[in-house]
């Protein structure tokens, strides 16, 4: 005989007891939502964000690779995860280079409208199809390592969503030195991030691994470089 105290799941449709289903975990006690319902969820996303981005931003800067890698081993509990590592630091990337610009033009009659209108309308596109791309020139370089495509291309989430953070770095020199050419700053900073990255991750003769990891970088960010700077040219207007 059903347990007459038994409630029936929203989300599963099966019949469960306590505060949670047995069947799918979803909460069996749901209350309407309220304005405080919504301000509870806010105040939880942005501190459970907050911690996991500053922990594994932190593990990102002293142990580049040996994250990604404990990671993709299983310890997952305490980093952000890496499609929304990706996607925070990708927006964060796009909405200050955007405010960069603005400034650049506004009080120092510098900058270029191009980019402005780049960062506005294309930046989002243009970052989901960074992923696959970089990840695919990895997979390719390491193609004889353990790791699935799959694995790599989270290694390259985190990876790439430091590329973001340093570019945003030196994009904010602009601010003191408005003419400063960022990518001679970008491309050594990023070969040497990913070159320590690659050496902790993946196994093998290091001298190899070294050069193919500054192919690997140096191959992504000219072609992005380029792509970018082919929409401004021919599109951002």
């Amino acid at each position: 005989m059903e347990n007459m105290n038994s409630i029936i799941c929203k989300s599963c449709k099966q019949p469960g007891a306590g505060n949670y289903c047995s069947n799918c975990g979803q909460t069996l006690n749901i209350k309407r939502i309220s304005f405080k319902t919504l301000i509870k969820e806010v105040i939880h996303f942005f501190t459970h964000l907050d911690k996991g981005i500053l922990y594994t931003i932190n593990q990102l800067i002293k142990n580049p690779g040996r994250m990604q890698l404990a990671y993709i081993e299983g310890d997952r509990n305490k980093h952000q995860k890496p499609f929304a590592m990706y996607f925070v630091c990708a927006t964060l990337i796009g909405l200050i280079l955007y405010w960069i610009n603005i400034l650049l033009a506004t009080y120092y009659q510098a900058g270029n409208a191009g980019e402005e209108f780049f960062f506005h309308k294309y930046m989002v596109a243009f970052l989901l199809l960074a992923i696959p791309f970089s990840s695919l020139i990895t997979y390719l370089f390491f193609f004889s390592s353990r790791f699935y495509f799959s694995e790599i291309g989270v290694m390259q989430l985190y990876t790439v969503s430091m590329f973001f953070l340093i570019v945003i770095a030196a994009n904010l020199l602009r601010l003191i030195w408005p003419q400063l050419e960022t990518r001679y700053i970008e491309l050594p900073a990023i070969v040497i991030y990913n070159t320590i990255t690659f050496v902790n991750f993946f196994t093998g003769a290091k001298w190899k691994i070294v050069v193919k990891s500054i192919l690997c970088s140096t191959i992504f960010f000219l072609a992005v470089t380029y792509l970018q700077d082919f929409i401004v040219e021919n599109y951002s207007h």
